[in-house]
């Protein structure tokens, strides 16, 4: 089987908007010295490294994880010598109940109004709507969008980015061509020609942006010192990163566990209790396991008890908003969509949850693996309909 031969005989497993118009170049700078008094005074006063020396860092998407990820690479970026004060942060434009730009608001009040109310990110933070715009001249990208919308980010970077650039994704999901899978730490790698490590944990963005600990875990290959830079760029007193050897593992984790909590979701819609809601955590964890290790034999036993495996899947199955939808829909019986549920719940924010599920289907169904994962497999028949949310606990008796 051809398809089956792309997973085994490949070393790199890959996963994988129309823009509003750009503020030019010198407005963008007129304002980003405008809005961020900050950065004046760092910049005359944080010696040890020449400017040009300096790493700048561009964060690629702005919804609620990508402007905590912003909030906290602006603090560390003030701090550390070795990296620029100004943290550009690429924002897909929108307009505003007001009429304002989404982009013209976070510069003129520090605050993603819409994605993370409340939160200031740093003066130093600059919001740009021009995707080539914000990555010029970044030799750090930060990439953390959903991740249906990153084929289409990186195909209008290829070719604009050069030099020697460091990528890392927080990116949390997978996409199904008909080559196989496409992981998207991969599909940054092939399509901009970069490195790319990721970063996945047990991380609810709005407990990070209010400073309540929390960890997370970076994957690495090749050279440790660039895992080091990551886990110096994001840590804080509050968020601590620990490097592993294996992005793969680590990045599977992060997708797979928001299966998981489409399940936790059901159970709790049905109010099947905190017993069957751990054997589904349990059952869904074995089943990341296993999966991520028939895909790539590389990955590590270990890799499922840092931040990103097991806890990941408590933290997501308890308050993710994966499990939230998904709870709304068994409540429902299924009568009301996971779209029509993600436009009311989510307000502009993705669920995730629903189309890995499917993406991960499709890959089981071509490798002839479905009677060996009835939880994901149960997870997608329930969310297409074929099957009642009380399926959950029935998956055994299926014909899958």
């Amino acid at each position: 089987m051809r398809f089956r031969s792309f997973f085994f005989s490949s070393s790199i497993f890959s996963l994988s908007h129309s823009r509003s118009p750009s503020l030019s170049s010198s407005r963008f700078s007129s304002l980003s010295a405008a809005m961020s008094p900050a950065l004046e005074k760092s910049r005359q006063g944080n010696g040890g490294c020449n400017d040009d020396s300096k790493s700048k860092v561009t964060v690629v998407g702005s919804g609620n994880w990508g402007s905590v990820a912003a909030k906290l690479i602006a603090s560390n970026a003030l701090k550390l010598p070795s990296f620029h004060d100004e943290v550009r942060m690429w924002v897909f434009e929108e307009v505003l109940p007001n009429g304002e730009k989404l982009t013209d608001v976070i510069n003129k009040t520090n605050e993603n109004v819409k994605y993370l109310p409340g939160i200031k990110l740093g003066r130093n933070v600059v919001a740009d709507p021009d995707l080539e715009n914000a990555v010029k001249d970044a030799n750090m990208l930060v990439f953390v969008t959903p991740h249906q919308f990153m084929d289409g980010i990186c195909k209008k970077l290829d070719g604009k980015i050069t030099g020697d650039v460091e990528a890392i994704s927080l990116v949390k999901g997978m996409e199904v061509k008909k080559e196989g899978p496409c992981m998207i730490s991969s599909l940054i790698s092939k399509q901009l020609g970069i490195n790319c490590c990721v970063l996945m944990g047990a991380n609810i963005a709005n407990e990070i942006a209010v400073e309540k600990f929390s960890e997370a875990t970076v994957g690495y290959r090749g050279s440790r010192e660039i895992a080091d830079t990551w886990v110096q760029l994001f840590s804080t007193p509050y968020f601590m990163v620990t490097p592993v050897h294996d992005v793969e593992g680590v990045e599977l984790c992060g997708t797979l566990k928001n299966v998981v909590a489409i399940a936790a979701g059901f159970v709790d819609g049905l109010e099947m209790g905190n017993n069957t809601k751990a054997a589904i955590m349990r059952i869904g964890l074995r089943e990341m396991k296993a999966l991520s290790k028939l895909l790539f034999p590389s990955v590590k036993d270990s890799t499922f008890f840092e931040s990103c495996g097991v806890a990941d899947v408590i933290t997501t199955c308890l308050g993710g908003r994966n499990r939230r939808v998904a709870e709304a829909f068994a409540k429902s019986r299924g009568k009301r969509s996971f779209d029509e549920l993600e436009a009311e719940m989510l307000q502009g924010q993705k669920l995730q949850g629903v189309s890995t599920a499917r993406e991960v289907y499709e890959v089981l169904k071509h490798c002839g693996w479905l009677e060996m994962f009835p939880l994901f497999s149960t997870v997608h028949q329930i969310c297409t309909g074929r099957l009642q949310p009380e399926a959950i606990v029935q998956y055994r008796e299926n014909k899958l």
